[in-house]
């Protein structure tokens, strides 16, 4: 005991001493802007666990979580304000912590599966009650107390799968911390997520929550497009990536809504209001650089101006530097640019997007509600407008001394947001690899406001990049020296002071213990008082002092000290020129603004000459060495040793502390690099079901087909309640429940809400919950149908459930349903339920018994419209009636007198196939499919009488016509047992499948028709008079025809023309002078289509001389008065 007590004197000594020479000012020059910090990044439930009786399990995992005592949600924001000494002895000034924000997945110890953006987390109230709240700002008041800021990592591009609270609710959680440790904290809205969310499977669960969040299940349920839909559209190394689900439990937020920016902003910004000096946001990469530069970064900057007095210091003694924002833009790749990708690479977020973009951005988040946008949809909207930003690399000398001086940077085209120096940490095995990184500081605006670190929760550098750093302790003292003198903001993630759980995986999920990863208890190494007077002046007692005098904690305090007492080593500009190292490295550092001047000569492992300096007295804050340089050059010496260095500062403070482990004169100061503290565990709350008070309602919402609907509301662990029907009064439940009657007074189509409120005792306290339940009257007569708009028939299956439980299947079971019904509006079928379900479930299928074109569609109480491309079916806003509004009159029509093609009629449900082939050539197939009974034939139309007509057009390349032809059904059985003969666009029926009962003609309704008449006796006035039977387009004479000079027909110039209006293409006329009964008969005239040639009829290439009458008869021209077919066309001829 005598020895152990020798030990910690000595170590306060050697504290003490350590603080001799500090400046009363820690940072020479002030603390101005965010590259003045160091950060020290932590887990908070990891790190220290201030108030054990908060500590609670995550619901995956228990097993491991009981067996090794280590709750995840064990550290606590009180266990961060008793450690901030720590942090501060360790020298680091600021703090990074993970997410805040409530929480919702079975292992979410580490905030980013966020519920609720707009509250702390409800495990992180303290035991005496305090609210996550509270203890978040309490947190904050006294980080700044001491001069520390606080870093809040942030997430806008996901939340987690269990919905969130204003975007899509579907839980509301109990917060009583009794109750955290099991999933039944989280009460399912029924009337979100369906009465039967409690009775499905765990898996079925989670695509039930996902599918109201992404449309998954072909439903449009994010109907303001708060979500990407993409579905699996994207790629990791394209900008796709921008709007990908990245994990299951990792829900990508559309952050091109403007509705889904402001929520974020408003929630986010609260805690700018709260004090937190800066955000780390997580996953930036995954969210385009416009989206960033017109959505989040102005706004959390004038936020961050407009509250520039919650981040004061010390009581209020010191103002806070600016607000701060550094982006995680994940690039695991060797080199600066990412996959020659620009816009995919760290340094492309760190300028700013053109006028043009910004200004094309559409900030009406009302146009997001107006699209369907189904699972699997191609980029649209504002997404569209960021992948038209230029993919280019821009360059700046921000960070590059010029001529062997600072110079004023240049911000004009900052876009004011950082980054994590990817490219640096992903290759940070040792100093020389990241030298390389470093040659491309220019691709960043400014380099110098980088985040700097070796690993973190997620990464290592590569290969082993899934491990906590395992380089050794040399190896981290070498990249510790480089992080803090060279360039950027240095930041160290818990536990690298000591090299704790070095060689682990950093992140096993819930397989396993967290005491076996990169994201341990670090607590055990914490315990003991610590007391820092400054940013690494400090004394120690317990284990807490064994833990700082580890070498690389000696290391860090050290660095920490010498870099804030060197504005240059802060946020100077750097050089290597007029550099040389006899090994190691070397650079220069300058900084010249704010009315600070500072300059410095840094080398590391190793010695070096300076070149081109100013001249003057120089100081090294590691040696106390002075120099005086009067012809521009510097040469100094330093051990090789990794980690030593040469810090020779113009007009410098001289040395800065004593001699450590790494950094020193002649030799290595002595450390304790002994083990580390075993965690002993802790306890616990136990796993507590909720007893809140609430009710259940039966049957719980959904709609109902006969008059009345009986309703009971039972309450559960509940003293009181009442319930209400839509507007009216709240009736008070006597007793344990309450039944009553609705529907009595709606209408069918009309719904109302049952709302209940249950009051009862919950852990000493009185409660009261409520919620509420739709109920919906149908029609029992009436019929809900599916709509699917399909190139060929789809199947679907059929399920529900009927009044006694017994599920049916009304379109056949699985592997035996039935085709859906071709319906008169073209490309589009449909399926009808039978009258009175009023809710059912189904699966469009490719074929009976087949491939899956959805997911399984739940509870369909209405009419639903689907569309299928490729393989897949998904919700369509199209709708039938936006090909034909009113059915007209069917008429069977050729598109092309050259197509060969048959019809068949049929008044029966059954699909018709046909067999045709060419007897005259080897018997022949015409068919697509050559195996019988061959093609299925398309519907094509429905007769007034009911009966459909479908109709076969061949494919092939063949011209020649078929001979024979068989109509077949159910498999092949023939209408007929003798073979057919062929006549092409013949019309065939069930009773006539043999030989053709007519001939069908070309169509030409769609062509504009056009009147011409010659008036070669110059009346004043010519009109048209159009009829058709005894039905007049408009009263005599009828339409005024016009004169058009241009206009040349066999050989003459000048003809009145009239446009034939709609509908009257058919229609027998009369052209006059404009006086009563007064024909111009005799007088020459013609007609023609709009897409015709001006001087005729374009010539038909089988028979250009061809005429038809409109009945069909072949002529070969005109001999009377009427209305033919020439060449395709409809041609009027008046004799």
């Amino acid at each position: 005991m005598k020895q152990f007590k020798r030990r910690v004197s000595t170590l306060v000594l050697s504290a003490l001493l350590f603080s001799q020479g500090m400046m009363a000012d820690s940072f020479v020059g002030g603390r101005t802007d965010f590259r003045d910090e160091s950060i020290y990044f932590v887990l908070t439930t990891r790190f220290y666990d201030g108030d054990s009786g908060n500590n609670v399990l995550c619901w995956d995992n228990q097993e491991s979580q009981k067996s090794t005592k280590d709750p995840c949600w064990r550290g606590d924001f009180q266990g961060l304000i008793d450690k901030l000494d720590y942090i501060k002895a360790l020298g680091f000034t600021a703090i990074w912590i993970n997410p805040v924000v409530q929480n919702a997945s079975g292992y979410d110890y580490h905030g980013y599966h966020a519920s609720d953006f707009s509250k702390v987390d409800c495990r992180y109230q303290s035991s005496d009650g305090s609210s996550g709240d509270v203890m978040f700002k309490k947190l904050i008041d006294a980080a700044h107390k001491k001069g520390i800021k606080i870093i809040l990592d942030i997430v806008l591009n996901h939340t987690g799968n269990f919905g969130e609270a204003k975007l899509c609710p579907e839980f509301t959680r109990s917060e009583k911390l009794a109750t955290q440790g099991s999933i039944s904290c989280m009460k399912p809205n029924a009337s979100v997520l369906g009465s039967d969310y409690d009775d499905l499977k765990s898996g079925d669960q989670y695509q039930r929550r996902l599918a109201l969040m992404k449309n998954t299940d072909g439903e449009n349920h994010d109907t303001h497009n708060y979500w990407h839909h993409v579905a699996n559209a994207w790629n990791w190394d394209e900008p796709s990536r921008w709007w990908g689900q990245i994990a299951g439990d990792c829900v990508d937020l559309n952050t091109e809504n403007p509705a889904v920016d402001e929520y974020l902003v408003k929630c986010y910004g609260d805690f700018i209001k709260l004090g937190v000096d800066g955000f780390r946001i997580d996953t930036s990469g995954h969210i385009a650089r416009l989206s960033f530069n017109k959505a989040f970064i102005p706004q959390f900057t004038e936020l961050g101006k407009e509250y520039a007095s919650a981040r004061s210091l010390y009581d209020g003694k010191e103002a806070g530097s600016p607000f701060y924002m550094f982006g995680e833009v994940c690039a695991r790749f060797g080199g600066v640019t990412y996959r020659d990708q620009p816009n995919l690479s760290p340094y492309y977020y760190t300028w700013a997007s053109s006028a043009s973009d910004l200004n094309s951005w559409n900030s009406d988040a009302s146009w997001w509600d107006n699209q369907v946008v189904p699972e699997g949809a191609a980029p649209l909207g504002n997404m569209t407008l960021c992948l038209n930003e230029p993919n280019v690399k821009k360059t700046s000398n921000n960070a590059w001394m010029l001529n062997g001086a600072y110079h004023t940077p240049d911000y004009s085209q900052s876009s004011g947001f950082n980054v994590i120096d990817f490219p640096v940490h992903y290759n940070f095995n040792n100093v020389g690899s990241v030298m390389n990184m470093v040659k491309e500081d220019n691709l960043y605006n400014d380099a110098t406001w980088n985040v700097v670190y070796v690993d973190s929760h997620d990464y290592s550098p590569q290969p082993n990049d899934g491990i906590r750093f395992s380089g050794g302790t040399n190896q981290w003292a070498d990249n510790l020296t480089w992080m803090f003198l060279f360039r950027g903001i240095p930041c160290l993630y818990y536990g690298s002071e000591v090299e704790f759980q070095a060689g682990k995986k950093i992140d096993n999920g819930p397989n396993g213990p967290l005491s076996d990863t990169g994201r341990a208890y670090f607590g055990q190494n914490l315990e003991g008082t610590v007391t820092a007077s400054d940013f690494g002046v400090f004394t120690a007692t317990g284990q807490v002092a064994k833990t700082l005098n580890h070498p690389l904690a000696k290391h860090l305090e050290r660095l920490n000290r010498i870099r804030q007492a060197v504005p240059a080593l802060r946020k100077g500009q750097y050089t290597t020129d007029g550099c040389s190292s006899t090994s190691g490295w070397s650079w220069k550092k300058a900084y010249n603004a704010n009315g600070v001047n500072s300059y410095a000569c840094v080398c590391m492992d190793g010695g070096a000459t300076f070149t081109g300096i100013p001249n003057g007295t120089y100081k090294d804050c590691v040696t106390g060495d002075v120099k005086t340089v009067s012809n521009g050059t510097l040469t100094v010496s330093c051990p090789s040793n990794q980690g030593n260095a040469r810090v020779y500062v113009l007009n410098g403070p001289g040395k800065i502390g004593e001699d450590g482990p790494f950094l020193y004169t002649v030799s290595a100061a002595s450390a304790d690099n002994s083990g580390l503290a075993a965690d002993p565990g802790t306890t616990w709350n136990d796993v507590v079901e909720t007893t809140e008070p609430t009710a259940t309602v039966t049957p719980n919402g959904g709609s109902f087909t006969s008059d009345t609907q009986t309703v009971t509301i039972t309450l559960n662990n509940a003293t009181s309640g009442w319930y209400q029907i839509g507007d009216g009064e709240k009736v008070a439940i006597n007793g344990s429940s309450a039944t009553f009657t609705i529907g009595g007074d709606m209408s069918y189509g009309e719904s109302k809400t049952v709302t209940w409120s249950a009051t009862g005792n919950s852990d000493g306290t009185t409660e009261t919950n409520s919620d509420k339940v739709m109920f919906t009257k149908l029609d029992p007569n009436a019929a809900i149908t599916v709509w699917v708009e399909s190139a060929t028939a789809p199947y679907i299956y059929v399920w529900y459930k009927d009044a006694n439980g017994t599920t049916q299947e009304p379109n056949g079971a699985w592997a035996n349903t039935k085709a859906m019904t071709a319906t008169t509006y073209s490309g589009w079928y449909s399926y009808t339920a039978p009258a009175g379900v009023s809710s059912f479930n189904f699966i469009l299928q490719q074929s009976a018994g087949g491939n899956k074109l959805t997911g399984d569609v739940k509870d369909v109480t209405a009419d639903t419209y689907y569309a299928v491309s490729g393989s897949s079916a998904a919700v369509t806003s199209e709708r039938p009636a936006t090909t034909s509004t009113t059915p007209t009159a069917y008429t069977p029509t050729i598109n092309d007198d050259s197509e060969i093609s048959v019809f068949f009629e049929t008044s029966g449900s059954e699909m018709p196939y046909v067999w045709v082939w060419d007897a005259n050539n080897g018997n022949r197939s015409y068919n697509t499919n050559t195996t019988w009974p061959g093609d299925a034939m398309k519907l094509d139309g429905t007769l007034d009488t009911g009966a459909k007509v479908y109709k076969w057009t061949y494919t092939g390349s063949l011209t020649t016509l078929p001979t024979g032809i068989i109509f077949t059904h159910d498999g092949g059985t023939k209408y007929s047992s003798a073979d057919g003969i062929f006549t092409n666009h013949g019309y065939y029926t069930t009773s006539s499948s043999l030989s053709a009962t007519k001939t069908i003609m070309a169509n030409t309704d769609s062509e504009d028709v056009y009147i011409y008449f010659l008036n070669k006796n110059n009346y004043d006035k010519v009109y048209c008079y159009l009829f058709i039977d005894k039905d007049a387009h408009t009263t005599w004479p009828g339409l005024e025809m016009s004169y058009d000079s241009s206009v040349e027909h066999d050989g003459t110039m000048g003809w009145y023309s009239l446009q034939v209006p709609e509908g009257y293409e058919d229609a027998s006329f009369v052209i006059n002078n404009g006086k009563d009964g007064i024909a111009l008969n005799g007088e020459t005239a013609y007609a023609k289509t709009a897409t015709a040639s001006i001087f005729g009829i374009k010539a038909n290439a089988k028979d250009p001389n061809a005429w038809y009458t409109i009945t069909g008869v072949k002529v070969s021209a005109p001999t009377q008065a009427g209305i033919y077919i020439h060449n395709g066309k409809k041609v009027i001829v008046v004799k």
